[in-house]
């Protein structure tokens, strides 16, 4: 066993963890190392659709926005592998998702501080060293690392409702293997879509381009009162700042769990061009005759059975208050992820306190242990820092707050004040401050 302890340890390498490696390696006095339980790096390929962009610009890479000099910059990998002049006359700030993949790919073969399959079993502490110690299982066996501080980033898991996978059927799917399993959707008699953000819109478009000209019948059934377009004028865009974090962190529990179900156009919304797309793509197929698909919004999966080879499944219609059944072939469920504590924690979880729904209790600093300095957590404190969490434009911004925290010292500048709003009552006078200027 290694026993030179590391700075840290990062668990996990998704774009967050990538990210903080980039801005890691160049520190010659930091120490860190990040696993990875793949064997190599691979964004959501169950959605690598052909065409379809991220919903940030490609300044929201791993490293522009804390380090635009940084040689594990797009704009460099782009220059290195002769796509500049291309990307420049493309004339798009979004990167086509294909694109951003091999990207990321590329930095992960230019990284000295990553290592893949690593499948981390255990963590535990040291109270005489105030160390940790990380054990993986590894192609040589099992293999363990100490360090002074951990960086979680092993990201949300798919969600399916629990009353799709009470039916145990593997005709019931999730929006992450729809690409993986497209060639046997596209041989379906129907499939129903659930959900309204922008993997179910994306997953829509494609089948009924390649499928519903075939004759597949194709559902389209969202809890949402509409389809709504992502939120993305500037004044908007504004609050992806430090700002407007420093200011929901502040709320009470009750006002941010509110905000985060009221606010989900701004990051879960879909593509107004592809809401456009899907519609042109209805229009010109309707030349033709009738279109084999159904539109319900308002509507929430309630249930579903298995009938032989098929699914019944059971929708409420909450504005009408009246349940409907609509028997599919596979239901395909664009239902987001959702954040679940590793079970590697379990012999630390001492030092993880949960707040009264059982998410960790996050500092500012996105520290998630007691003493708030050892342990910190990407992209599971939506709850304490809104919307923003999983946005990769701010990826940098935390990385840059992490990394002093665990330095101490900001080898990245640090952003305080982006905006030209104000978010809070700071820069007005309340009553109560007009009443204490008068006495």
């Amino acid at each position: 066993m290694n026993t030179e302890p590391y700075d840290f340890i990062a668990i996990g390498l998704g774009p967050f963890n990538l990210s903080l490696a980039c801005l890691s390696e160049p520190l010659g006095e930091v120490k860190s190392l990040f696993l990875e339980q793949r064997s190599l790096f691979d964004w959501h390929p169950g959605m690598m659709l052909e065409g379809v962009t991220l919903q940030t610009p490609f300044m929201s890479d791993l490293v522009t926005l804390a380090d635009p000099t940084s040689k594990y910059s797009f704009l460099n990998y782009a220059k290195l592998n002769h796509r500049l002049y291309p990307f420049y006359i493309r004339e798009s700030f979004f990167l086509l998702r294909r694109e951003y993949n091999l990207y990321c790919q590329w930095v992960c073969s230019q990284l000295s501080n990553v290592a893949f399959e690593q499948t981390v079993t255990q963590v535990q502490f040291c109270e005489q060293s105030k160390c940790y110690t990380v054990t993986c299982n590894t192609l040589n066996g099992v293999q363990s690392y100490v360090t002074r501080h951990l960086v979680l980033g092993t990201g949300p898991a798919p969600y399916i409702p629990e009353c799709a996978t009470a039916s145990n059927s593997a005709n019931v799917m999730h929006s992450s293997d729809f690409c993986h399993r497209l060639d046997e959707l596209k041989q379906a008699k129907r499939v129903t879509v659930v959900g309204a953000g922008q993997s179910a819109a994306e997953i829509y478009q494609t089948l009924l381009q390649q499928a519903v000209p075939n004759g597949l019948q194709l559902d389209w059934i969202a809890r949402s009162p509409r389809y709504f377009p992502l939120e993305y004028t500037k004044l908007t865009l504004e609050m992806t700042s430090p700002e407007y974090v420093d200011y929901f962190y502040n709320l009470k529990t009750e006002q941010r769990d509110w905000l985060n179900q009221s606010q989900k156009n701004l990051f879960k919304g879909i593509n107004g061009d592809l809401i456009n797309n899907i519609f042109d793509t209805l229009y010109e197929q309707s030349l033709d005759g009738p279109i084999t698909t159904t539109f319900k919004t308002n509507s929430k999966l309630s249930g579903v059975k298995k009938i032989g080879e098929r699914l019944l499944t059971d929708f409420y219609h909450h504005e009408l208050d009246q349940h409907f059944e609509i028997e599919t072939d596979y239901l395909l469920c664009a239902t987001g992820f959702k954040y679940s504590r590793p079970a590697f924690l379990d012999g630390i979880s001492e030092q993880l306190p949960k707040d009264a729904h059982g998410r960790y209790i996050v500092s500012r600093e996105y520290a998630v242990d007691k003493a708030q300095k050892q342990i910190f957590v990407q992209n599971a404190e939506q709850h304490t820092h809104g919307f923003v969490t999983p946005d990769l434009g701010m990826a940098c911004y935390r990385n840059s707050i992490i990394l002093r925290e665990i330095l101490g010292y900001a080898p990245y500048q640090v952003e305080q004040k982006i905006a030209f709003q104000c978010f809070d009552l700071s820069d007005v006078d309340t009553i109560e401050q007009q009443k204490s200027n008068a006495a």
